[in-house]
Parts: structure tokens; sequence; C-alpha cells
């Protein structure tokens, strides 16, 4: 069995209604699934809303390698050390999905003595939200296909006078909402459907095109959930979700499809916030699960509000670095809620610094070149300018920046030391080692010390850029303050996308970049902080229901495939009936 899973496994949970109403939530207000976790009602905030907020504060990091850098473990740690510290906190992290899970990437619970448990029923299915958003989204899929076969089989005078329905003329060629599942299947990324049955004289199957899926995570309607502020704004952000285009060009919805409505009832109950604990006792939130470069990668505006009424103290998680999941908790996220954060925890570790002199290469499934596990200050300091970025990125938003060198055991003191220093010189508030993955709350009390120091200075929070401004401003402002681009080059579609948008009125959205996570820059090869370079743009599309227009750059996968080892060789079930093997 892997030490994570022993770990969690031996832990004595409290009930999680004891845990609830220890932070002031009460029976009506929550919905069980079993003893250890439950929905809490959204409308708790009717009760809270005189209540005073608690500190914000977000976990982001410097740019990681693939094998990622804790972060999860250090936003968990983060709150067991504010806990130690005798301050109420609460934690807000993100649902994952089961493709990493039994990919390479394994589970998003933490790790060691710092992880949300149970384990496995956060890892795996946890209280459905992933699979209504799933079915909701297959839904739209399927009406969609349905509505092109129907009209195209009697004709549009025909379809109206049998169905009461006025036709859409669906351009096939146009429709850009594919198909999801929640896992890794890179057999999948392109396929054809509607396709004739052997041998039958007429197809009845639908309109033969070419399609494909996305992993559930990708669905535009994850990103609404993590965006909305509830039952009502859902339904309203779904209607708004555009599908696909006619045949002269004009956006189509689900609203104009007339499957909305449905779409909402199938994620009914995702609506609410899935309570948790942590292994030292205190309350996590778990919802939402958007991918964090094709949306904005961060959990719930939901889960953080009612925290902030039930806690002193919020900590939350963005995906990837700051440049990416940080950027849009920013610009997206706190622009969607009107929260202000207090404070930004920033995790560093030697081994991505070491990576970022371009000395060395991660990958997935090898073993880590021999320099990244012996002392090397000198690439240390090669590597630095990538933490140096980061600081900057989040300065930039007016917010305190507190460094968490979350430490590996083949970390030497010296090189530690070489880190916070480096950090403070930087501009970081204050820089700690964080060693919750060994000892819990323990190991990162002098963390915590800092972030509640952190939080009590004058901040100045700021967006990066007005939501009116024209998109390519607010690409351009982006791209050169946060990546360190000289220019933005356009593609062609990208140029007559923008145009479009910009007619149809979704120029006044924030805009949500999608590129790497392995680089500041587009290009994944790329490390440190480059600058001056030029940020291509690829195309340019709008999330209507979410609110945002993303801007590509590079080819994002949004259906990952698995690897020669994933993690499903090692999960299973022993003579007990207990999970093992899940990391």
């Amino acid at each position: 069995m892997n030490q994570d899973l022993e770990i969690a496994q031996a832990a004595e949970l409290e009930p999680i209604r004891d845990l609830a109403a220890r932070y002031g939530i009460r029976d009506a207000e929550l919905d069980l699934y079993g003893a250890y976790k439950a929905k809490v009602h959204p409308e708790i905030l009717d009760r809270l809303r005189d209540r005073p907020r608690g500190k914000y504060v977000d976990v982001t990091a410097i740019t990681p390698t693939p094998l990622g850098e804790g972060k999860t473990v250090t936003t968990i740690g983060t709150s067991l050390g504010l806990g130690q510290i005798g301050k109420r906190v609460f934690t807000c992290i993100r649902q994952p999905s089961m493709g990493p899970v039994f990919g390479i990437k394994g589970g998003a619970a933490g790790g060691g003595h710092s992880q949300v448990v149970p384990m496995e029923d956060f890892n795996l299915h946890l209280t459905g939200d992933i699979h209504a958003v799933s079915a909701a989204h297959n839904l739209l899929a399927a009406a969609v296909d349905t509505r092109m076969y129907l009209e195209a089989r009697y004709g549009a005078r025909r379809f109206e006078r049998r169905t009461g329905l006025k036709p859409l003329h669906i351009d096939p060629e146009a429709v850009a909402w594919r198909r999801v599942v929640d896992l890794n299947d890179r057999a999948l990324r392109e396929v054809e459907v509607g396709l004739p049955s052997p041998g039958a004289q007429n197809n009845e199957n639908g309109i033969p095109r070419r399609t494909g899926f996305d992993i559930a995570v990708a669905s535009e309607l994850m990103a609404v959930l993590g965006l909305t502020t509830g039952l009502q704004d859902m339904r309203a952000r779904i209607g708004r979700v555009i599908f696909g285009y006619d045949r002269k060009g004009r956006p189509l919805t689900a609203e104009d499809l007339g499957v909305a409505g449905a779409m909402t009832v199938i994620m009914k109950e995702t609506v609410k916030p899935t309570l948790m604990q942590t292994l030292e006792g205190t309350a996590a939130f778990v919802h939402a699960g958007p991918f964090a470069n094709i949306a904005h990668g961060n959990s719930s505006v939901l889960a953080d509000q009612i925290a902030l009424r039930l806690a002193e103290y919020v900590v939350t998680e963005s995906g990837f670095g700051a440049d990416i999941g940080f950027e849009k908790f920013a610009n997206i996220k706190c622009r969607a809620s009107g929260l202000k954060p207090d404070a930004v925890v920033l995790v560093a570790t030697v081994r991505a610094l070491k990576m970022h002199s371009g000395r060395f290469k991660v990958v997935p499934g090898r073993p880590l070149p021999e320099g990244l596990v012996r002392e090397d200050v000198p690439a240390i300091e090669a590597g630095l300018c990538n933490l140096e970025r980061h600081i900057r990125n989040v300065r930039r938003h007016g917010l305190p920046v507190v460094v968490a060198v979350n430490r590996f055991p083949p970390d030497t003191d010296k090189e530690v030391a070489y880190v916070r220093e480096a950090a403070l010189g930087a501009g970081a508030s204050a820089a700690e080692v964080s060693d919750a993955w060994a000892h819990g709350g323990r190991g990162a009390r002098g963390l915590a010390e800092a972030v509640a120091a952190a939080c009590e200075e004058e901040t100045e929070f700021r967006c990066l850029y007005p939501a009116d401004r024209p998109l390519k401003d607010k690409i351009e402002t982006v791209a050169t303050q946060m990546y360190g681009a000289g220019s933005v080059e356009y593609a062609p579609l990208a140029e007559r996308q923008i145009a479009t948008l910009t007619d149809q009125g979704f120029g006044g959205l924030p805009v949500c970049m999608a590129k790497t996570h392995l680089s500041i820059t587009h290009d994944p090869a790329r490390k440190g902080a480059p600058e001056g370079y030029a940020f291509p743009v690829r195309e340019v599309k709008v999330s209507a229901g979410a609110g945002f227009v993303y801007v590509l750059a590079g080819t994002m996968k949004t259906m990952p495939g698995l690897g020669s080892r994933p993690a499903y060789l090692d999960v299973d079930i022993d003579a007990q009936g207990n999970t093992v093997g899940l990391f």
C-alpha cells in the first residue's frame, strides 16, 4: 500500500455532522453522503450575510516541473499550520478528475500528513458532481446532433409544423460542442459520429461529421460551476452557452435549443459544495474542477463565499503557476465574485528552480536527473529568474507574497537557505520552509505565522486590466506583464475572431489565456523567465456561459492520454475490501 493512502486510512475521522456543527453549519443546511462527507446548501449565505469575512489566501506556485511541486500539499499544510497556531481555518480546493488519478499524476488530495480525507472518496466520484457535469454536457451534444438530423430529415417547414419548434439551421461544420468523459482516453480525441449502420439503406443515425471527446473537467459547464453564485445564476449561464453557429454564422445557444433547463436540473445538486476534513480536523470544501489552461482553474466562488463567513482564514488554491492559475484567480474569479484576497502563498521547490536553469530535463515516469538530487546552488541561481518573475506577477496585483519552499528529502540546508534569501531579495514579504508533507501542521507553523502576518499588511488589490478595454489590449497586457513577452503576434484566424467577437458584444469579457503550464512562455521547452519574445495567438473563442474569452497560444490537449506506466496498474482492493495503491 502506498504511504499516503496508509496515513489517510489510519486516521480517526470526525463525523461530518460534528465537524459541521463546530464550524456553525446547521443540520438543515447539510445533505449527508455517508459519515464523512456532506453537501452544504448555498442558502446558508442568507443566514450568514451579516458575519464578517475571514482573511482570504490564495496558494499558487512558480512554473512547475511536469511532476508538480506539492502545491496542494502546501495549500492543506498552510491550513493545518494556521490551525496549529489557533486560527479557525477553512480550505477550499478543486475536485480532481479520475483521468489523472488513474494516469501518471495520481490523486490530488494532498499527500503524507497534509491531506483531505477520506482520500479514496476525494479522488473517486466524491458526491457525483463531475458525473452530473458530464451528463448535462452530453445531453447538449445529443440534442445538437438530434436537431441537425431531424431538420435535415423533414426539411425546415415540415420540421416546424411537426414540432412547433423554430428551425435553427445548425451548420454541422461549425458545431463546437464535443462530448466528454472523465477518463484519459487518447483514442477519443478525434471521432466520427452519425455514421450509417452497415448495410443500411437509409442513415437513421444522424448527420455524419467529425468531432471528438474532451475530459469532463474541460467542459465549459465545469467552468460555469466554478464561477456561479447560485442556482438561478447557473441556469442563466447555461442558457448562454454557445454550442455552435448557424449557416449564416450566428451563434446558437443551449437556450436556443431548449435544453438549458434540463441541463440545469441535471446539475442542480452540483451547486452545493462538498464538506470534508483534513487529517488534523480542519474543514475543507471540495467544489468544482475546471482546467487551468483553457478555463480558470480554480475551485468555486460559492465555496469561498461560504467559507469566508465561517472561518477566520480561508486558504484556496489556483491551478499551475502564478502566470496561469493566479492570474485567472485575480482577473476572472475575483472579478466574478467581488472578493478581494489578502495574501498569496507562492510555492517554490529547489528542483524546479534547478530545472529552470535549463540544465536538466524532467520527464514523468523516469528517474530525476542526478543533478536535481545533489547540491547545486549555481543551478538554483541560474533558475532563480522564474521565482523572481512570479513574485513580481503577484505583487503587480497589489498583494503581499509569502514564498513557501516545499522541501523534498534531497534538498540541503544550504540550498533551502539560498532560496529563502533570494525570495526576500525579490520582494517577498516572507519566505518559509514547508515540511507539511512529513509533519503536517507542525511542519508549517512558520509558514502559517508568516501568512497571518502578511494578511495584516495594507493591500491595494487590483485586477490587471479593466474589463471594458478592447480584447487585444487585455491579451497584450497579460502577455507582456505576466509572461514577459515583447509583443503579440495574431494569426489571421485570430484577427477575424477578435473582430467577430467584438461585434457580437463579447469584447467586455475578461480573457482566459490558454497556454502551456510548463513555461512562462507559450513554448514548454523554454525555461526560466524569457523576455522580449513574440507571443503567438492562434485562435480566440468565447465561453459565453462561463463569461470569458479564451485565447489559444499553441495546441491545448483537452483529452489527456494514458502513459506507459499508468497509476491504475497499482490500484486494487485487498482481502478485506480496502482500496490499495491509490496515490
